[in-house]
């Protein structure tokens, strides 16, 4: 089975790392990190993930707006997303499908268990 890859998309470096070396080391997925959802749209538009791990609250342009853009990419639109977010419990499922977002894991989260959530939430095998 091929390897994973993961785009990480948060404005706080140190989330960042923790969610690149979790997944990296406990999955062995691919982690591509980048800081703004300006950086994100760049990024998808040379190379498509697997999935998304989106932080909600972000300088410049916030998740919402992230997945409307995203959405208008014929090469992009079908990228399954997780929001990455302190307001996790603001998303109820109704929301989060209006969003077309698959899943919404609260900050703080378990780095151990982030990996088992995440392959959970995308019906991937680890």
């Amino acid at each position: 089975m091929a390897t994973k890859s993961i785009l990480l998309i948060d404005d706080e470096a140190s989330i960042r790392e923790l969610v690149q070396v979790c997944l990296s080391d406990l999955a062995g997925w691919n982690v591509l990190t980048v800081a703004s959802a300006q950086e994100g749209l760049k990024h998808l538009a040379v190379e498509c993930p697997d999935a998304i791990l989106l932080d909600v609250l972000m300088p410049g342009m916030d998740a919402i707006t992230f997945i409307h853009k995203l959405r208008e990419s014929p090469s992009a639109r079908s990228i399954p997303i997780i929001l990455l977010t302190v307001r996790a419990r603001w998303f109820t499922p109704q929301k989060l499908q209006q969003l077309g977002v698959v899943d919404a894991i609260a900050k703080p989260f378990n780095p151990v268990t982030l990996p088992d959530a995440i392959a959970h939430a995308l019906g991937w095998d680890l």
